[in-house]
């Protein structure tokens, strides 16, 4: 039998295992919020050089996945962890991979900054107000998600869930004005799609900030997070 020193050894050896996972994704999302907010930036002042800084940074993203990954293996194989601490440990796993995701779509983004700049019409940038307004919601939900998984708060998790179906709304408002231009003026069709590839990673983002949110309740809770309403989808390709 273990002597209680030992035990308690073993105890606060686990909550600083577990408190370095969580550490690392709060580091891994507050890379991926700043990526997501700097791309936007870049994007509404056409900044070339903030562009390719963020497709740059994306490298640090993914070798913080892949430490995330190694630590939560870590775990698991040498602390067994049981319960709330298996959800915990599951769910920063999770997690990782999403914000890599997100970050990549952040990174397409910033792709497609100097494409638009070099197109002879930019004019198709300035009368859509609802890209940026989509953008400062999508940032909003990713940064309320990494607060509510800090705080391991699954009533804000809920909240941030709640807001998807205002992207989905934005974006499908967003994607008939662009439609409406192109037919309009053949002009801006080029321009166009890249706006659409663009809202398109948005609501993608979005989707997985609600994703997030999902096992942020779940690690709370141990429940699912109950069914919500989704908004009407429009296909459009993703990026690779």
């Amino acid at each position: 039998m273990k002597k209680a020193s030992e035990i308690g050894h073993t105890v606060k050896a686990f909550d600083e295992d577990l408190g370095g996972l969580r550490a690392l994704i709060c580091e891994m999302g507050g890379l991926t919020e700043t990526a997501i907010t700097s791309t936007l930036d870049a994007l509404i002042h056409h900044n070339k050089v903030m562009a390719a800084n963020i497709v740059e940074s994306d490298k640090e993203i993914d070798e913080l996945e892949i430490e995330a990954e190694r630590m939560a293996m870590r775990i698991i194989s040498l602390r067994a962890p049981l319960a709330d601490d298996l959800r915990d440990v599951l769910a920063a796993m999770k997690i990782s991979g999403v914000l890599e995701r997100m970050a990549d779509y952040a990174k397409n983004i910033a792709k497609r900054v100097p494409i638009l700049q070099n197109l002879q019409d930019r004019a198709a940038i300035s009368p859509v107000p609802v890209l940026p307004v989509m953008g400062e919601m999508v940032s909003e939900m990713v940064r309320n998600v990494l607060n509510a998984y800090a705080a391991r708060d699954p009533k804000k998790a809920l909240q941030v869930a709640e807001r998807d179906m205002e992207v989905d709304g934005l974006y499908n408002n967003l994607f008939r004005i662009l439609l409406t231009y192109m037919m309009e003026d053949s002009s801006r069709i080029s321009a166009c799609i890249h706006l659409m590839f663009i809202a398109k990673n948005l609501e993608r983002i979005g989707d997985h900030a609600t994703n997030i949110a999902e096992m942020v309740y779940f690690a709370a809770t141990g429940k699912q997070m109950p069914e919500r309403t989704r908004g009407e989808d429009i296909l459009v390709a993703e990026d690779n």
